[in-house]
């Protein structure tokens, strides 16, 4: 089973690189976490056990990211989320099974909102909703607080490599878009895997999660010595087969 890949016009010029294998079953459709992409080690492990499974698997990079056009503080959480829904509503058909990471957890639960009726099934992989409002702003000083409103933005440092500049912009759409006050009206499985060691999402934010959300099909799985990635062997296994089991699949 081949992959084809593309860049898709999301309507302004701006062209999202996406990559898609074609199969049978609802769809898997991966999105990443802030400032990621596509080539990660848990998409494309997911890729290739798709693959081996006979599943269709579509993936893609919001504008900013990886191989996209546009740039990374020009994003917010609003335009992400409509990238999303430019690449599925183009590149896909039928039922869907969002797998996020990360910011993409957020991204997908809007997604889902967007369009219940096409979601078979969630997984979140620490996921992070209300993350700029839940986790950022409370982490700023605030000295740095008046600087991010004064100049529109605020280099932040970063466990994984360079410093990751946020916005005011994404600040105030975050807000725009918070799901965590209020009961979550999603009735589809959700499967939530978190670590207990994750140092940039607390596990605990997965609790709130899964008591925010209206259906009763709801599962937490946390990993005890896992970390915010769970790209090890046995935590990119536990995914795969989370995600089969939701395809119908018995997981083996």
């Amino acid at each position: 089973m081949g992959e084809t890949t593309g860049l898709l016009d999301r309507g302004d010029g701006v062209r999202l690189a996406w990559a898609r294998q074609d199969g049978s079953g609802p769809t898997v459709v991966f999105l990443p976490g802030f400032a990621s992409d596509m080539t990660g080690s848990k998409v494309t492990t997911l890729a290739q056990d798709c693959a081996a499974r006979g599943r269709s698997l579509l993936r893609f990079d919001y504008s900013g990211h990886g191989a996209s056009e546009g740039a990374f503080t020009d994003g917010t959480i609003g335009v992400w989320r409509a990238d999303a829904l430019a690449v599925i509503d183009r590149l896909s058909e039928g039922r869907l099974i969002l797998v996020g990471s990360s910011m993409g957890g957020w991204i997908a639960l809007l997604i889902a909102l967007a369009r219940p009726e096409r979601v078979a099934g969630l997984v979140g992989v620490a996921a992070a909703p209300d993350f700029s409002e839940e986790l950022v702003w409370p982490s700023m000083a605030p000295a740095e607080r008046a600087l991010l409103e004064r100049q529109g933005w605020l280099d932040a440092p970063s466990r994984y490599g360079a410093p990751l500049r946020m916005t005011r912009a994404l600040i105030e759409d975050g807000r725009r878009h918070l799901l965590l006050g209020a009961p979550i009206p999603l009735a589809c499985p959700v499967r939530l895997l978190h670590g207990q060691r994750d140092e940039d999402v607390p596990w605990e934010l997965s609790l709130r999660l899964a008591d925010r959300l209206a259906g009763d099909d709801v599962q937490v799985t946390l990993i005890k010595d896992g970390d915010h990635r769970l790209s090890r062997p046995a935590d990119l296994a536990l995914l795969c087969r989370t995600v089969a089991l939701l395809g119908g699949e018995d997981g083996a």
